[in-house]
């Protein structure tokens, strides 16, 4: 909704000042369509260029990150708190033999279903699964720091997966004023090209190069940048959740007491999410 606000702010500030300054629309408005098929060929073909299929879809999905904003909230953050203290108490109370069929099946597991929204995030389980299970095959003699070591490595792997499409966004927005320049530049050279006709029809010509000038710098710095900026912005937000699952089996596995388990991964979760030390013992208490 914000990136409507703001596109529609954008575009009404900029033209709607060069109007009110005394401009006229009429010479900028026709020149932009074949400016704009310039510039966004061109950014289109450097997309293609620069991008296997995979990482083009990929920035599909950028774009609707951008629009529905983080995909975690405070509840997923709760319900993360509480399935994971449940698996590391069974681990510590029962052992890893009990604990093994749910990390091996949480589709089937009484745990996992409890909270369906979690389960139907595949990355996520995989994190759990994947670093519980370690813990159940070594019948919980791995070192601390060699758990914490893998999770690192799979949370940075997926960061990076997921930090994809902003890269191609920045590198865009970074390209974008160049390619303005090109459709300049091949305005100048049609305008070269008519240098006998009177100095009216050579002004709106150099008018319309200068078009795209202004339209890959707008673009650019108006538009792809603060889409990039966005999207880093929405990714930063939702690695948390898996920061939250590492300090708490973590910390678990250091042995530490429930409430400091508890504390070490609600104080990292950022304050619009973060829920307060009453709400997650009495959910953990079952109240």
């Amino acid at each position: 909704m914000f990136v409507l606000i703001g596109f529609v702010v954008l575009i009404a500030m900029v033209f709607g000042g060069f109007v009110i300054t005394g401009g006229a629309l009429g010479p900028v408005l026709h020149a932009l369509p074949h400016e704009m098929l310039i510039i966004g060929g061109a950014a289109l073909g450097a997309l293609i260029i620069g991008n296997s299929m995979k990482e083009l879809k990929a920035l599909g999905s950028g774009f609707m990150k951008v629009v529905k904003g983080p995909k975690y909230k405070k509840q997923d953050y709760l319900d993360t708190i509480f399935l994971v203290s449940k698996l590391m108490k069974m681990l510590r109370t029962e052992g890893p033999i009990a604990l093994e069929p749910h990390v091996e099946d949480p589709a089937s597991s009484a745990i996992f279903v409890e909270y369906p929204r979690l389960l139907a995030d595949h990355t996520l389980i995989n994190l759990i699964t994947d670093t519980l299970r370690l813990v159940v095959v070594s019948s919980g003699t791995l070192d601390v720091h060699a758990v914490e070591e893998v999770m690192d490595n799979a949370i940075k792997t997926h960061h990076h997966e997921v930090q994809s499409p902003q890269t191609t966004l920045q590198g865009l927005a970074d390209a974008l004023p160049a390619l303005g320049i090109v459709a300049a530049v091949l305005g100048v050279v049609k305008t070269m090209g008519s240098i006998d006709k009177p100095p009216s029809i050579l002004g709106g010509m150099i008018g319309s190069a200068l078009v795209g000038t202004f339209l890959g710098v707008l673009l650019a710095y108006g538009i792809v940048g603060p889409l990039a900026t966005r999207l880093q912005q929405v990714i930063d937000a939702d690695a948390a959740i898996y920061h939250t699952v590492k300090q708490i089996i973590i910390a678990s596995l250091h042995g530490h007491p429930q409430p400091l388990v508890i504390e070490a991964a609600r104080s990292g979760i950022a304050h619009a999410n973060q829920p307060n030390f009453g709400e997650v013992f009495d959910g953990l208490r079952g109240r």
